[in-house]
């Protein structure tokens, strides 16, 4: 610093403007010297000093077991896997295993009516029901018993764009609606459809645990995120953005603030399940908020 100051010095001295030149340096190198001799701060250490404290939030993203169909992908009855089958039981007991690492104090799922789904599992309690296909049961219901749980939370959630049409002011926001959705539906591109047709097919050849890692993968996440920014998000100037902001987008928004609701306790260990067309926003989301700490589905062991 002292070299480079001297060689300045001289430099400035010969200069016409000497006393101007030589003040913006002497500031600019001891402001330089102020700047760079700081140490710089990760926001966390003001955001999240304390990562200890924090509820851990455990996201799992997951095929519908049921094969409801009601994406724009659907998946042929031949494509289709059999979660009661003894071979994918056995399967599902390694998935369950790796899932119990986490240990949740807490289960979400993708439900909206939380005393429906809790009325099952009493009669899936005391004998009176056998567990459905779907991944609330086959997944939910172990973990709950397992962990002597005595809760499921219903945290999916519909979204303004439903909702907003059946209010009683709707004559301007009925047509509005009716307009951005005419043609939306959640149609991706060619690419995309090539690309669920491979996760399809490895679905049925890979085992159930590895399968949901593939799926969990970052760069999975990223690209699946992706689909809604192609296809019908390009109709009209606006419409596809405002249909994907006022129904996917929303309903995930809404479905992170139930979640928020939930986790409330720095002991709370939040187990997550939601189909995997969620779990990119809700990824993003929890990567983004410094009051959880978020665990992802590969990095459970370390």
């Amino acid at each position: 610093m002292k070299k480079i100051a001297i060689i300045l010095f001289f430099w400035c001295f010969g200069n016409k403007n000497f006393g101007k030149i030589f003040l913006c340096l002497v500031v600019s190198l001891f402001y330089g010297q102020f700047v760079f001799g700081q140490k710089l701060h990760d926001p966390d250490h003001f955001l999240a000093p304390n990562k200890d404290s924090l509820p851990k939030i455990f996201l799992v993203g997951t095929f519908h077991f049921e094969y409801y169909n009601a994406d724009a992908y659907k998946v042929d009855k031949n494509k289709q896997i059999d979660i009661l089958s003894e071979q994918k039981q056995k399967e599902l007991q390694k998935l369950l295993d790796y899932l119990a690492i986490f240990k949740p104090t807490k289960i979400c799922m993708e439900a909206i009516d939380g005393r429906k789904t809790m009325d099952n599992y009493r009669l899936y309690k005391t004998g009176k029901k056998d567990l459905a296909r779907d991944e609330v049961e086959q997944i939910g219901f172990r973990l709950m018993d397992k962990f002597n749980l005595d809760t499921i939370y219903a945290v999916d959630a519909r979204t303004i764009a439903e909702e907003l049409p059946e209010s009683k002011d709707s004559l301007v926001i009925k047509p509005y609606f009716d307009r951005i959705f005419y043609d939306y539906n959640f149609k991706t591109s060619e690419n995309y459809t090539n690309l669920f047709k491979y996760n399809t097919e490895l679905s049925l050849k890979l085992p159930l645990l590895n399968y949901f890692k593939y799926l969990n993968s970052p760069k999975n996440l990223q690209r699946d995120y992706g689909a809604y920014l192609v296809g019908d998000f390009k109709n009209g100037k606006y419409d596809g953005a405002d249909a994907l902001a006022t129904y996917w987008y929303n309903r995930n928004l809404r479905i992170f603030r139930n979640i928020q609701r939930v986790a409330t306790s720095p002991k709370d260990r939040v187990l997550i399940l939601f189909g995997a067309g969620h779990i990119a926003i809700l990824d993003q989301l929890l990567k983004s908020t410094p009051e959880y700490d978020y665990i992802k589905f590969n990095d459970l062991k370390k």
